[in-house]
């Protein structure tokens, strides 16, 4: 049997939308030829990344599937319990997910614009750390030697990126990775307050370079990079700001990959100082295309039937991009880097 390819999974964040990963990675853990060497997430990203990391760690590509398929069901049992974006009867019976003129949503937009989560959430509860401390035993995670993990988070005091190593990963690194400013209280870790990683890493790139022996990364897109209609309402505009900025991180880590294989492609460097650069091999499932008709009120959608059609979408995309791209990983970069950081 061929020995598997070794590849970086980067894992981008996107609430509800995350759940399109869920089908992404379900595909790639499916296909043997494939083996992962270590993961970057951020957010949903980094919640997907955990229970890969941990099921595998039980039970390898099988234990890794079961996890995810645990994740997601808890995530819609949980949520059912919280969410405040609920579907009207209406958007029952017409098969309607985008939420944007639900007078749920529209009621929990203008309440978390008009209030912080320190006034009406002030014991901070978070039903994601209630998924997670009944999906993972973390100091059992903390022992995983399968895969590294990278879970980023923004620092509230300095603006900064901060990665966690799989050592150190819990569930209040998790919960940091993933919070919402808007809606839960920045996360306290060792004296230092955090935000959710996509304002400054989503995912973050740069650990593959000095951390990890495989040259591909596999970077799955969660948040549209582009959108051909102008954004014309407050929610539309609201949402096309988000996704900007947490693509703009990911878009200067491209720019600098960029710039390094250019260096090394046309020789720029003296021979001494080439093999001290890594020309990495970039890969791409745009698995934000699975979403991009969907509103920013359906990232809060935890139903069930919802999930599971994002699951399946996951799955399809990722299906076609291995038909496509399989022969690429180990030997090139499969997407057009400089057409994705230029401006048009």
């Amino acid at each position: 049997m061929t020995e598997a390819k070794r590849i970086n999974l980067a894992l981008q964040g996107g609430g509800a939308h995350g759940a399109v990963t869920w089908g992404v990675l379900d595909r790639l853990l499916e296909d043997e030829r494939l083996d992962v060497e270590a993961i970057s997430g951020t957010s949903a990203g980094s919640v997907n990344a955990v229970a890969l990391a941990y099921g595998w760690h039980l039970g390898g590509r099988v234990g890794a599937r079961t996890k995810l398929d645990d994740l997601w069901r808890l995530v819609s049992d949980v949520g059912a319990l919280y969410s405040p974006v609920r579907r009207t009867p209406y958007d029952v019976a017409f098969g309607n997910f985008s939420l944007e003129n639900s007078l749920s949503y529209q009621t929990f937009e203008a309440f978390t614009r008009l209030f912080s989560p320190y006034q009406f959430n002030p014991f901070d509860i978070n039903p994601l750390r209630d998924i997670l401390t009944r999906l993972v035993d973390f100091q059992e995670l903390r022992k995983c030697k399968a895969m590294r993990l990278f879970l980023s988070a923004t620092n509230v005091r300095n603006g900064k990126a901060r990665v966690f190593q799989a050592p150190e990963v819990s569930v209040e690194v998790v919960c940091a990775s993933a919070c919402l400013p808007f809606l839960f209280q920045a996360v306290e870790i060792n004296g230092e307050h955090y935000w959710d990683g996509g304002y400054m890493g989503n995912p973050v790139l740069w650990p593959f370079f000095y951390e990890t022996e495989s040259r591909d990364i596999v970077i799955v897109h969660v948040n549209p990079i582009e959108r051909d209609e102008l954004p014309v309402t407050a929610a539309e505009i609201m949402n096309r700001i988000n996704e900007i900025s947490f693509n703009s991180s990911l878009l200067r880590e491209f720019r600098a990959i960029s710039f390094v294989q250019r260096l090394l492609s046309e020789h720029w460097l003296k021979e001494e100082y080439g093999d001290r650069l890594r020309n990495m091999h970039v890969h791409s499932i745009r698995s934000d295309k699975a979403v991009a008709e969907l509103s920013v009120a359906s990232k809060f959608s935890v139903d069930r039937r919802f999930l599971e059609e994002l699951k399946n979408r996951g799955r399809e995309i990722a299906d076609t991009w291995l038909q496509e791209t399989y022969e690429d990983i180990g030997q090139r970069t499969s997407v057009d880097i400089r057409a994705m950081i230029d401006g048009g």
